[in-house]
């Protein structure tokens, strides 16, 4: 191991904050990262889905937000 002790291995011969500061920095954006688009994931299928419900509609809705059996 390169470190003899844990406490060694925590300080990093006077290093030890920075780096532990950087780790924790870098995983916080990778988090960020991974939640951000996860929950506008959520908010839209939300969206969508009470655009659904006010609509009523039983029908599909096309790309150009008419219902499937309309004629643009």
């Amino acid at each position: 191991m390169y470190f003899e002790t844990w406490a060694a291995a925590w300080a990093m011969e006077g290093h030890g904050a920075y780096v532990w500061w950087a780790y924790l920095v870098t995983m916080l954006a990778l988090v960020a990262m991974v939640l951000a688009p996860l929950r506008r994931l959520r908010r839209h299928v939300q969206w969508i889905s009470g655009d659904i419900k006010r609509r009523g509609a039983t029908e599909p809705v096309r790309a150009d937000g008419a219902a499937a059996g309309e004629n643009a």
